[in-house]
């Protein structure tokens, strides 16, 4: 079929949207940081700016107790369907920084990549949305071809309390029929992929405390708690050698895969020595081995431990024992597993087993549902159909073992599923020093959403 004057507008217009994104990863808007705090807003108002200026409607910048949200409409599609548009402009902290091959915050090209720190996860694909509308608003006199709202936040990457907190208070604000995210990943370079199951999450901290003080290791060594061996001690006990969590009850709620879902996972182009060799870059994978690599990423829990921060970590050495020391632990989950559940089973656990000495306190920083979507609906066909148009290749379906908390308080709150259209690859290195996203891939996920949004306004 001939290309949609949108989808020719989107395509003469490539160079200048890649030097707009550039303009968006230059802003450290690190969530986590407070020193970021401004770097956030800033980005916040970039994002509000441009829907402005492409002609969205009732842009805000919505303060929060966090950060905030940014969010806008078009809602002049009579008798068409409404879609929530969401995603995220914060970002995770850079370090290590000795590792980035170009600065984290300096946008670079190259052999045909993106490369910065937010470039994939969540900036460069929440601007294919934007990037998307101007194309139809540019080119159909100012109209949509359905009705649009929008609904972007600056807390994915720790936790999303605040965007959480406002859809439960403002489901009339974000009344929708489907929600479209674009924060996942293909499954393979050329594979158009739906994502269609995510991985919940509790990720929580344990601070061990011993002596009242930092002590002397020669003077109180082989008398004093030590915080650090007792974290040792207590993490030994959370996860076997086989990878299996030790916590009883912690497997009681663990749905397993359909026999046709896993049917079609054996059949997708994965190859476990190329995913071990280039993606993990390890000696060997671990985990439970009786269950194969996919299901394990993506329909089994797991528990990881992420940092040991305390006592003494500067060149050179002292003998200290420290009075203090954590352990960042985060918990992945599957359905139907809950959080609440989970975090109860977790905390009693490691209350149970604290080393003679040592005091635990356990703090939860965030917590994420796991959800599987329901594929039967036609927006989930007008993204497929859009997709292989774009593609020339048929959609696969698939899940991730990550988390996006947002996605079951649409289904939840709203009652509206999620089409999770995303344009990663596997090796963009999410979280990681040099973070990229494919350009070609930035360029056809615009003319996708453009289709999607086309096909759902015909449908």
């Amino acid at each position: 079929m001939n290309s949609p004057t949108a989808v020719i507008y989107a395509r003469e217009n490539q160079q200048r949207f890649l030097s707009e994104l550039k303009e968006l990863l230059r802003i450290p808007s690190v969530s986590t940081l407070p020193e970021h705090k401004a770097d956030v807003l800033r980005a916040a108002e970039f994002v509000a700016t441009h829907l402005r200026n492409i002609g969205m409607e009732h842009v805000e910048v919505v303060p929060t107790a966090g950060h905030p949200l940014v969010y806008a409409d078009w809602l002049k599609a009579v008798g068409k369907p409404t879609v929530l548009c969401y995603g995220h402009y914060d970002v995770q902290p850079p370090d290590p920084l000795n590792e980035w091959h170009t600065p984290p915050f300096e946008p670079t090209e190259r052999n045909q990549n993106l490369y910065a720190r937010g470039a994939v996860d969540d900036k460069g694909q929440m601007y294919m949305h934007i990037k998307a509308f101007e194309s139809l608003l540019k080119t159909a006199g100012g109209k949509l071809p359905v009705n649009v709202r929008v609904l972007i936040e600056g807390e994915e990457e720790v936790g999303g309390e605040s965007i959480a907190k406002f859809v439960r208070e403002h489901p009339e604000r974000l009344k929708a029929d489907v929600a479209l995210v674009s924060d996942t990943e293909m499954f393979a370079p050329d594979l158009p992929t739906l994502c269609v199951g995510l991985r919940g999450m509790v990720y929580t901290e344990l601070e061990a405390s011993g002596a009242m003080t930092d002590l002397h290791s020669g003077m109180y060594g082989g008398a004093a708690p030590n915080p650090f061996e007792a974290l040792a001690r207590l993490i030994i006990k959370l996860k076997d050698e086989k990878g299996k969590i030790l916590i009883p009850g912690f497997y009681d709620r663990v749905e397993k895969p359909s026999p046709d879902e896993l049917k079609a996972w054996s059949s997708l182009p994965f190859d476990v020595e190329h995913f071990r060799k280039t993606e993990v870059g390890s000696k060997e994978l671990t985990g439970e081995s009786e269950f194969p690599v996919l299901e394990r990423i993506w329909a089994r829990p797991t528990l990881e431990v992420h940092g040991m921060p305390g006592g003494f970590i500067g060149a050179g050495g002292k003998t200290v024992i420290p009075a203090r020391a954590s352990a960042k632990v985060s918990m992945r989950l599957v359905p139907d597993q809950t959080p609440a559940e989970i975090f109860k089973l977790y905390s009693d656990f490691v209350q149970k087993n604290v080393p003679k000495g040592i005091s635990i306190n356990i703090k939860q920083f965030s917590v994420a549902d796991p959800i599987v979507v329901k594929t039967d609906n036609q927006f989930v066909q007008a993204s497929t159909a859009a997709m292989k148009e774009v593609f020339n290749q048929d959609t696969v379906f698939i899940r991730s073992g990550g988390s996006i908390p947002i996605v079951a308080d649409f289904e939840k709150h709203l009652k509206i599923p999620s089409v999770m259209m995303g344009f990663g690859l596997p090796d963009d290195n999410l979280h990681a020093p040099n973070k990229k996203f494919h350009i070609p891939n930035f360029y056809r996920g615009i003319e996708s959403i453009i289709r999607f949004l086309q096909k759902v306004g015909e449908a």
